[in-house]
């Protein structure tokens, strides 16, 4: 039977095919460390399960689903809703496909193992493509098939400064920044220490990071000695930066807290926090792409990782027929448009994006002009775990030789069995 024979490769999708999400995505809280639903999607209930990454998409959820369920009377399900952080999504679905979502949101890294195992399957509607960005698109597809539906095109990062301390001209390089930021006795956050933000600044210097042709593995040269700028310039610039009195290395906890506090007046995060920033803040609360920093003695535009979020559905799901046009309506312009003004989450549909209240987002617009230099996060989950150690090492100050990122990129290109 094809839905036993899928059930018994998953075991060995989600050893071999799940790939790590690296950090951007919104924090969600999970359901608890056992996954189950009191009725999932293979239940005769009369229950559809949605799974969303937060408490605080619920409110939106539950609006979504009342508009729906007006414009669709003979809808026979009751909606129930489970959190389940996006980064952690395919892992949560795949550990049991018998009680999963019928609905669930998810970061889109996490396509590949999705498809693989069968649980996503093409969906056959042209009006998905055409309303949604093209690069939005591109990541919810494999070999030209969607696969999910885009929500979101704001998975990214780049740079919140408070107006009050910078000059525009300060904005344009790390070193002006940490310097404007010395000199009043503050400091500016980065999580340095994390693979995610790490990309940032070996993305645009020519050395590669990518996943191989199995999808599973990564190719990656960044202990290379022939580059122009070699891999260990890159370290040594890293660790410069982290020595630096106006710097503190620290992810989203750390600048949320310190902005309210006064001491941070700048910081490397995504929409996700702008409310948060705001509120510290107020109107002093500016974004800009990232700046450039000092490698090898060249000025380097610092790069980035671009994310989307997305809407899948369980194909094995007897309930699929009505999920899939819920999901549609859940990533519609109007739903789109709600989840903006509700969350200020950035639309990937093409006419909620053009709304004159996105374009007056300093956050959306930020992360649009730092997506000239962005690029798809598409690795394995060998490079989160070398870079965990790898980055806490370049936080604490520790020398960095080539012998060590030639350990490095041994670890991140190493088999997902080893």
């Amino acid at each position: 039977m094809r839905f036993q024979k899928k059930l018994l490769v998953l075991p060995v999708v989600v050893a071999m095919l799940l790939t790590g999400c690296g950090g951007g995505a919104e924090k969600g809280k999970t359901s608890g460390s056992a996954f189950d639903f009191s009725t999932a999607s293979g239940n005769a209930s009369k229950e559809l399960v949605v799974s969303v990454g937060d408490e605080a998409d619920v409110e939106v959820l539950n609006q979504i689903v009342s508009d729906f369920k007006k414009e669709n009377s003979d809808f026979p399900y009751t909606v129930k809703t489970e959190i389940i952080s996006e980064s952690e999504a395919a892992d949560k679905v795949l550990s049991n496909v018998n009680s999963a979502p019928d609905i669930f949101t998810f970061a889109d890294d996490q396509l590949n193992a999705l498809t693989a195992s069968g649980i996503l399957h093409p969906i056959d509607d042209s009006s998905v493509k055409s309303d949604n960005l093209d690069a939005a698109v591109d990541a919810a597809s494999i070999d030209g098939k969607l696969y999910a539906y885009p929500m979101t095109a704001d998975n990214g990062y780049f740079l919140y400064y408070n107006k009050k301390y910078f000059k525009d001209s300060d904005l344009k390089t790390m070193d002006g920044i940490l310097k404007a930021a010395a000199s009043k006795g503050k400091k500016v956050t980065m999580d340095i220490g994390s693979g995610w933000y790490m990309y940032s600044f070996y993305g645009n210097t020519g050395l590669k990071l990518s996943l191989a042709d199995d999808g599973l593995t990564n190719v990656c040269d960044w202990n290379s000695t022939k580059n122009k700028i070699t891999g260990l310039d890159v370290a040594k610039a890293m660790s410069a930066i982290a020595k630096k009195p106006g710097f503190l290395a620290g992810g989203d906890d750390v600048l949320k807290a310190k902005a309210a506090g006064g001491t941070v007046i700048a910081g490397v995060s995504g929409v996700w926090l702008s409310q948060d920033l705001k509120k510290a803040w107020g109107d002093d609360m500016g974004a800009a792409k990232l700046p450039t920093y000092t490698v090898a003695g060249k000025q380097v535009q610092m790069a980035s990782f671009a994310g989307y979020k997305m809407v899948g559905v369980n194909s094995f799901s007897p309930k699929a027929e009505w999920a899939n046009k819920l999901a549609a309506y859940m990533t519609n312009e109007k739903s789109q448009t709600l989840r903006f003004e509700k969350r200020g989450q950035g639309p990937s549909n093409k006419k909620a994006a053009e709304s004159d209240a996105v374009k007056a987002s300093p956050a959306i617009q930020a992360l649009l002009a730092q997506s000239k230099y962005a690029s798809l996060q598409r690795v394995g989950q060998k490079y989160w775990d070398a870079t965990t150690a790898f980055g806490s090492e370049l936080v604490s100050g520790s020398a960095i030789t080539q012998k060590r990122l030639d350990q490095l990129v041994k670890q991140i290109t190493a088999a997902v069995t080893e």
